[in-house]
């Protein structure tokens, strides 16, 4: 019943959770990337704090415009292609009925048409560019939550009825934000490399629109197994339409499929070990049951969601079986095994640096 009740809050509710989840992963993204800024070194002297936030808040600001304006220059160039590609539907169609016979002709003339890549494509880069264009919308959120980073691990604390209890809620919530700085991080990164080097292999083919396949692979890199697979299909079924030979097809489904396997099989897991250590089945069950609840922003977010729960759970005695169901090898490691505490000094909140004490503030 308890259940019901929250998967029908989630889904009644998306219209204003999805944009603060969307808002809460950008900030992890942009902490984890301030924090990296601000532990570097120029001239021997650390870089100053409002320099990293500075820094941080500029490079996530460059990169989703550059995003936006890669899929908005290239919308009308798809909508302009899409004579083109029903030509080259045409060609292929009569080759298919020249190889099966008229028998089947009509068959595949329905399949054809039911399956229009071309007007797909352009549907898909439209729904992407409107998905970017609300990401702008939930930047409102980022500024009020830096504002919240350093109050709210003195908030945590003082709202536990009890000392013992602060503690395990702090330590609850500091294993959440390291656990999802390092996933945003480097799903990024991993990311951001796979979008580029399939990008290499679809522009040295002559693909066309190779930008945006580039960056809809990065963002698809987002979707736990199945958003590569799609990184590799869509730019793959284009080149089939497009070119006349079958040699551009095979180079880039052999290309992008070896960057998607390479990336996701050797990269990745090198750079993440065993920090979110799901389970693989549970990965796919939350993909399920996100992308159900919240559409493809359920999809992208899945992920982030499952390692939270999985993490409040570790945490709560009574459902510390069901953390242990979910991870992949059954050991709940916490993440503070892997990053200790920042020193007082090393601080990046905005604001005056954090001192720590072993008591509990007083109410």
């Amino acid at each position: 019943m308890v259940g019901a009740i929250i998967v029908a809050a989630l889904y009644f509710g998306r219209g204003l959770l999805v944009p603060f989840a969307i808002a809460l992963l950008l900030f992890f993204l942009l902490t984890a990337l301030i924090d990296r800024i601000a532990a570097a070194h120029i001239a021997g002297k650390p870089v100053p704090v409002w320099l990293a936030h500075v820094a941080g808040f500029g490079v996530i600001l460059l990169g989703l415009v550059a995003i936006l304006s890669i899929l908005s220059s290239q919308a009308q160039e798809v909508a302009e292609a899409v004579p083109r590609y029903q030509a080259r539907f045409a060609d292929i169609l009569a080759q298919i009925v020249a190889v099966i016979g008229d028998d089947n002709a009509q068959a595949v003339d329905t399949a054809i048409a039911e399956f229009d890549i071309s007007s797909f494509a352009t549907s898909t880069v439209n729904t992407a560019g409107s998905f970017l264009s609300g990401v702008f919308l939930v930047l409102l959120y980022i500024p009020f939550m830096m504002l919240e980073r350093h109050p709210m691990k003195a908030k945590v604390a003082i709202a536990a009825p009890d000392p013992e209890l602060g503690d395990e809620m702090s330590k609850a919530v500091r294993s959440i934000s390291l656990g999802l700085q390092r996933y945003v991080g480097i799903k990024t990164l991993v990311s951001a490399l796979t979008g580029l080097f399939s990008y290499v292999v679809m522009r040295l083919v002559g693909l066309d629109f190779a930008e945006t396949w580039g960056v809809l692979a990065f963002a698809l890199n987002f979707i736990p197994t199945i958003g590569s697979i799609l990184g590799v299909v869509f730019p793959s079924i284009v080149a089939l339409v497009q070119f006349e030979t079958l040699t551009p097809f095979l180079i880039i489904a052999l290309g992008c499929g070896v960057v998607q396997f390479v990336i996701g099989n050797i990269v990745e897991p090198s750079l993440t070990g065993k920090s979110l250590n799901l389970s693989p089945l549970m990965v796919i069950l939350a993909l399920t049951l996100w992308s159900t609840i919240w559409g493809i922003s359920g999809a992208f977010l899945s992920v982030p969601l499952t390692v939270c729960a999985m993490i409040v759970l570790s945490h709560v005695p009574g459902a510390r079986w069901a953390a242990v169901l979910m991870s992949g090898d059954g050991n709940l490691r916490s993440m503070e095994d892997d990053h200790p505490p920042p020193n007082e000094s090393q601080d990046t909140s905005l604001g005056k640096s954090s001192s720590r004490t072993k008591r509990r503030p007083a109410v």
